[in-house]
């Protein structure tokens, strides 16, 4: 997750539980960051105007005045493309021209940044075929692709054989069950493919994937008809 969905994920969590503190210990954890870190985004969410102040004590914590404060009508680039993506499931229905009407009202009302972040990740998502796929992604994927970040990941190909090998992440395929992650292999200097199912062991680095295409022609996934997401 990077620090613009946590900060609003801060403000969401003390929303949730207000008039109750959170402690910083407790916000660490939840957002897999330091104690420091958390102190360090309440104190620039207190700058920005956000009404939130420490109670002291061992129960005490971060506590936010919900009546001072309004929900977010804004989204993350990663909600937009998450709500584009349950909407296929609605192709077929009385509901789907409604659906999508509301999600192009949602992403026109987007910081224009935002938006286009999110139409540039939903660009790289590819589905084939018509049903939903459902094997796990890890987190830490899902947040790579999103922010371009390398990876280090340990993976079981479809003989059985483990290899370590580090990946620039560039988008993903969702075939049937299956998701896959696409990416620049740097082991094997080509695109591949890595159904995220047999991914053993992920870490995310500090370097910046350099910008490349993807063109899943280039992929050896067993296809159908493949569609691009898209925000509208």
């Amino acid at each position: 997750m990077n620090r613009t969905d946590r900060l609003y994920a801060l403000v969401e969590e003390l929303r949730a539980i207000a008039p109750r503190p959170r402690s910083a210990r407790w916000l660490a954890g939840r957002f897999e960051v330091s104690a420091r870190t958390v102190e360090r985004d309440i104190s620039a969410l207190q700058q920005s105007g956000v009404p939130i102040w420490a109670e002291p004590g061992r129960t005490g914590g971060y506590c936010l005045d919900r009546a001072r404060t309004l929900p977010p009508l804004n989204l993350t680039p990663s909600e937009a493309v998450a709500m584009a993506l349950a909407l296929q499931r609605l192709d077929g229905t009385p509901f789907v021209a409604a659906a999508r009407s509301a999600l192009r009202k949602l992403v026109s009302a987007m910081q224009t940044d935002d938006a286009t972040a999110a139409a540039d990740l939903a660009g790289r998502v590819h589905l084939v075929g018509d049903e939903g796929a459902t094997s796990p992604v890890p987190r830490e994927v899902a947040s790579a692709v999103a922010d371009r970040r390398v990876l280090r990941l340990r993976y079981r190909d479809r003989t059985g054989a483990t290899t370590q090998r580090d990946v620039e992440p560039l988008g993903y395929v969702a075939k049937q069950a299956d998701w896959y992650l696409v990416a620049w292999c740097r082991l094997r200097d080509e695109l591949r493919a890595f159904r995220t199912d047999r991914i053993l062991s992920v870490s995310v680095t500090a370097e910046v994937s350099p910008p490349r295409p993807l063109d899943t022609g280039d992929l050896d996934i067993p296809r159908g008809p493949v569609r691009r997401l898209t925000l509208h």
